[in-house]
């Protein structure tokens, strides 16, 4: 079987899956699980062959022309180069984890079936996206993983919280692909083509005619989907849907097509430097602000999601100075360490009834419950804090040491801007990923009170994929010997100067926050549980009230509020209430932009009932009047007709005697 052979069974299995999933989920459920798992796994190893058979060596292009368009051809097109064969790899082995982990994550879900099934469909468009060719291909793939998001995050859409979440992740996103649309179709007007690598021929070339124009619409669409700024905030909320699908977007699919797409067109914004510096302010915000804000969180889940953000930075950082190996080694490495994270994370909230780190910390023994997601989760956790020798600190430091390359004047891929900007704002946010890390593990599993309750063994499913994925956060750091070879030959040694600070940084951020818990759990200790009452700032819907029942005899009449115990809050100080609502983005949004449109739309509605309506109605008016005085003419009546048909006769006597006498 030919390499393009497989390269096209890659995303088409899953899509196979999710199309036999949809039909057999009622008629015949004992299939369910099979053709959940199965195409899955498949993909995967046919994603490996399809690597092993690239090798690091030219790219693999295929394409026939899907139907003639009479102008700028659509074709069903692959490129497969070094990294798209790696990224294919993370694809299949995150969402192959996803799919085994939620058959018994949802064993007892009854909309089980549609979620495995729409679950394929997002794998399959991801994979669609990663082999495309052709920008119009990859942009079906693109919204088809939209639409995926949307159904995923509003699975439990007896919630609130789920049906607003799921809304809000479809229409930010979407107000960045509209900018996008357009400049793809810029960019294929001016290279006379959607093939990739016909528009990278054309950027070469120098025929690209508004490279700033174009790069700026493209990153909003990125923007959007990779929730960067400004277009992030549909992230943490997105935190409403099922664990596993939040492992699954946050780790190989939706918010890394728009790292992705940068990395495969990155020529497009390096022929821009004021998109690169655009670029990097981005970053640096994403970066910096989404690790105060994870810091402030009291969901678990949202911690995670914040940190995503932070680490989409860090990809972006990369890009912004023109180092896309870098961007794609830390968007692998952060796959694998942050699926563990999320994974690990829903066998805590399994076992502890809670999503809050305040309730979790007031736990006794919760780790000895879950010995599986400790470990498991500390391994992911010294990743994302970038301690040596796990995976996070070599692609983290990778990031830096590029940032210091450009910044220092060593190479000229993009402005000496774009590399300061990115190299201060990635050596902060190090210290905050350390801070907000440490304190996600000791609130977790450091806590002390009543013991956890015990809620029975977890399933095997959910436990053993989470020792598969800490192999890869431990050890593929590792790689980056043999990686240049899949990239474009750039040697991705960690630089000595940015290794020894950034690991430096990470290390008193850690330290840091563990004195500050040292120091709040003392206080805390003073105080008697029972009169501990809610925060004015604190969020209530953090927090499950089933949880708070069941351990209400045990911790005492509590009104419970962010963990008096928290260090975050030392940390942060007067900063903590404005980044635990995430610097009131959402309020200002919502001044700026939903509160106008609602009010444009009542005033529509008042001018179509009040105005539009109104004419219509009159209209309506007048043959409705002249139908019902002809009605009443009838009524049957043959005395009635006579009568007037001889009145009528003396109205035309009358009148014609007057014409006469008066000719």
């Amino acid at each position: 079987m030919t390499t393009t052979t497989l390269a096209v069974l890659v995303p088409l299995l899953p899509f196979l899956g999710a199309a036999a999933g949809l039909l057999l989920g009622r008629t015949a459920p004992g299939y369910v699980r099979p053709l959940a798992v199965l195409p899955s796994l498949t993909s995967l190893v046919l994603a490996v062959l399809v690597a092993v058979r690239q090798g690091g060596g030219p790219a693999i292009d295929s394409h026939t022309e899907l139907t003639p368009t009479g102008s700028v051809p659509i074709e069903l097109a692959l490129h497969i180069d070094g990294f798209a064969a790696l990224v294919a790899v993370l694809v299949g082995v995150v969402a192959s984890c996803v799919q085994i982990y939620s058959t018994g994550y949802l064993r007892d879900d009854p909309r089980y079936p549609s979620y495995a099934a729409l679950v394929s469909l997002f794998t399959s468009a991801m994979l669609l996206v990663v082999y495309s060719g052709d920008l119009m291909v990859l942009l079906v793939g693109w919204e088809i993983m939209g639409i995926c998001s949307y159904f995923l995050v509003g699975h439990y859409w007896e919630t609130p919280e789920a049906r607003a979440a799921s809304i809000k992740a479809f229409l930010v996103t979407k107000l960045g692909d509209v900018p996008f649309l357009i400049g793809l179709f810029a960019l294929a007007t001016d290279a006379g083509s959607f093939r990739i690598t016909t528009v990278l021929g054309t950027v070469a070339s120098g025929g690209l005619h508004h490279p700033t124009l174009v790069a700026l619409l493209l990153l909003a669409g990125v923007a959007g989907k990779s929730a960067q700024f400004p277009l992030h905030t549909w992230l943490p909320d997105a935190m409403a849907g099922p664990t596993p699908v939040s492992a699954l977007i946050h780790a190989a699919t939706m918010v890394a097509a728009g790292v992705y797409f940068i990395a495969r067109l990155l020529p497009v914004f390096q022929a821009s430097s004021a998109a690169m510096v655009v670029l990097a302010v981005m970053a640096a915000v994403t970066m910096a602000g989404s690790a105060l804000a994870a810091l402030a969180q009291d969901d678990i889940k949202r911690v995670l999601a914040y940190s995503t953000i932070g680490q989409l930075g860090y990809m972006t950082g990369a890009l912004a100075v023109g180092d896309r190996d870098a961007a794609v080694f830390h968007l692998m490495a952060h796959g694998a360490f942050k699926a563990l994270l999320f994974l690990a994370a829903g066998v805590i909230i399994h076992a502890s009834g809670t999503n809050s780190l305040a309730v979790m910390s007031r736990m006794k023994g919760l780790r000895d419950r879950v010995p599986d997601a400790y470990w498991t989760m500390t391994v992911a956790l010294l990743a994302l804090a970038a301690i040596p020798p796990f995976s996070g600190f070599f692609s983290k430091e990778a990031v830096l040491g590029a940032a210091e390359h450009v910044a220092t004047g060593h190479t000229e891929h993009a402005p000496g801007a774009a590399g300061w900007i990115v190299l201060v704002s990635g050596l902060i946010t190090a210290v905050l990923t350390a801070a907000y890390a440490t304190r996600l593990w000791l609130l977790a599993f450091r806590g002390q009170g009543a013991e956890a309750p015990d809620h029975g063994r977890q399933p095997l499913s959910m436990t053993a994929v989470l020792w598969v994925l800490a192999v890869p956060s431990l050890v593929f750091g590792l790689a980056y010997g043999t990686l240049p070879d899949w990239f474009d030959g750039r040697d991705l040694t960690p630089v000595l100067t940015t290794s020894v600070l950034g690991t430096g940084l990470a290390l008193v951020g850690g330290l840091v926050t563990y004195g500050a818990w040292r120091h709040t759990t003392a206080m805390a200790a003073r105080v008697p549980l029972g009169a501990v009452v809610a925060h004015p700032d604190a969020d209530a819907g953090t927090v499950e009230a089933e949880a708070i029942a069941l351990h209400a005899s045990a911790f005492g009449d509590v009104a419970y509020a962010p963990d008096p115990a928290d260090p975050g809050r030392l940390l942060l100080g007067p900063l903590h209430r404005h980044a635990a609502v995430g610097f009131h983005l959402d309020a200002v949004y919502s001044a700026l932009f939903v509160r106008p449109v609602r009010a444009g739309a009542s005033l529509v509605r008042f001018l179509d009932r009040e105005v539009v309506d109104t004419y219509v109605r009159g209209a309506a008016a007048l043959p409705r009047w002249l139908g019902a005085a002809v009605r009443r003419a009838q009524t049957g009546n043959v005395q009635t007709y006579v009568s007037a048909l001889l009145a009528g006769t003396v109205v035309l006597v009358v009148a014609a005697l007057l014409v006469a006498t008066g000719a």
